[in-house]
């Protein structure tokens, strides 16, 4: 199964075969840029598992650790040169400042809004572990970034196969006032029309979270909730659009009539969890606390996948040059073990990266999509997000 450990040893004899001995002496190392945008956080919602602030970069970090151990049998070293800015112009020169170093692959964990001006900034290639946008995979798309994290879309529409498996077809969506939120609802209604279900009500949540804190502000937020869902038409299930988590915890447990919750909040789509063990995920999870102290996040995970990618494609291209490992990546040769049970590439047409999504609640796994059933011509990770057929992608 894809990730195993034993698979994973044996890939890496099978690699070190393919070198000449001559190869396998030490080469300069392939140097890897992670340039990230950490502005200063709101106060959280909660005090229950703060963000941690090294979040995405002990991702990365482990996946430099992964690369060296490849690295060991081929004769190839990796670096990686992290950069982190508070401010937008301030991210821009950082990543001016990693190209005028001669890198040439840079893990981005930028908005959609700064992703784009980096883009434009020439000589690399980024690889996208910070923006879900749907624009960003059709007419935003650019030939120079690769996207590792899920879209929206992709999100959506595995929650959206699950419940028409389910046959849970009527929706409440509860939207936040957010513009993250808003493309999140977008993306959710978009898959309801896909896969056959209706959303019989779509409503914008615009109560102030913060009572939570005074003494009695559990039966203050229960009474906003309650108001909320009262009166909605028949639905079988709740979703709810908080990217942010501000507010989407107010509902679960608190809603008029008696349903399960989705979306941002219960039952999740993600691209990981800390809940899973399948596919060898656990010996991932041990090695990741083990540096960390904490769990792995869906960032630290994008942030994983985008290094063993480069690794990877160092391996299969046989070169820690940069120009060759790109053209592997982007060759139908290229895949990759991410420990969910599938190989992953990426498209050719948008440059999103395929793979499984993860449907998790707080404490369990609860499925993974794209669901049994759902079959497409080249690959049943493609029923994940835009197809070929439907993509505005012209990359530029």
């Amino acid at each position: 199964m894809a990730g195993s450990p034993a698979l994973s040893r044996r890939a890496l004899v099978a690699a070190a075969a393919l070198l000449p001995s001559a190869a396998r002496a030490q080469a300069s190392p392939l140097v890897i840029g992670y340039l990230s945008l950490r502005p200063p956080r709101p106060l959280a919602a909660t005090l229950l598992e703060p963000p941690p602030a090294d979040e995405g970069a002990q991702g990365a970090r482990l996946g430099l650790r992964d690369n060296a151990t490849t690295g060991r049998f081929t004769g190839q070293a990796f670096a990686l040169e992290e950069r982190r800015a508070e401010q937008p112009q301030a991210a821009l020169e950082a990543l001016r400042g990693l190209l005028a170093a001669g890198l040439r692959l840079v893990v981005a964990d930028l908005p959609a809004e700064l992703l784009l001006p980096a883009a434009a900034e020439p000589g690399a290639l980024l690889l996208n572990i910070g923006a879900p946008d749907d624009a960003l995979r059709n007419a935003d798309c650019r030939r120079n970034i690769l996207h590792v994290l899920p879209s929206r879309a992709m999100l959506a529409d595995a929650l959206a196969q699950y419940l028409a498996v389910k046959r849970w077809r009527s929706l409440f969506l509860a939207v936040g006032p957010a513009p993250g939120d808003q493309l999140l609802a977008e993306a959710m209604r978009r898959a309801a029309r896909k896969f056959g279900l209706r959303v019989v009500l779509d409503k914008t949540w615009t109560h102030e979270p913060g009572a939570q804190r005074t003494d009695t502000g559990h039966m203050s937020i229960a009474a906003e909730a309650a108001r909320f869902t009262q009166g909605a038409p028949g639905y079988d299930i709740l979703l709810v659009c908080d990217e942010a988590g501000g507010w989407g915890e107010s509902l679960a447990w608190r809603t008029t009539d008696p349903r399960p919750v989705a979306g941002t909040q219960g039952l999740t789509p993600t691209i990981w969890s800390p809940v899973h063990e399948q596919w060898g995920a656990t010996q991932l999870q041990r090695r990741f606390r083990a540096q960390a102290g904490r769990a792995m996040t869906p960032l630290d995970h994008a942030a994983w996948l985008a290094l063993r990618a480069i690794g990877e494609g160092a391996t299969r291209s046989q070169s820690t040059d940069p120009a060759r490992v790109i053209n592997y990546l982007r060759s139908p040769e290229f895949e990759l073990a991410g420990f969910k049970g599938a190989r992953l590439s990426f498209r050719d047409w948008d440059g999103q990266l395929r793979q499984p999504i993860l449907l998790a609640g707080p404490r369990a796994l609860v499925a993974v999509s794209p669901q049994p059933g759902f079959q497409h011509r080249v690959s049943e990770l493609d029923t994940l997000g835009t197809d070929r057929p439907e993509t505005a992608c012209r990359p530029s």
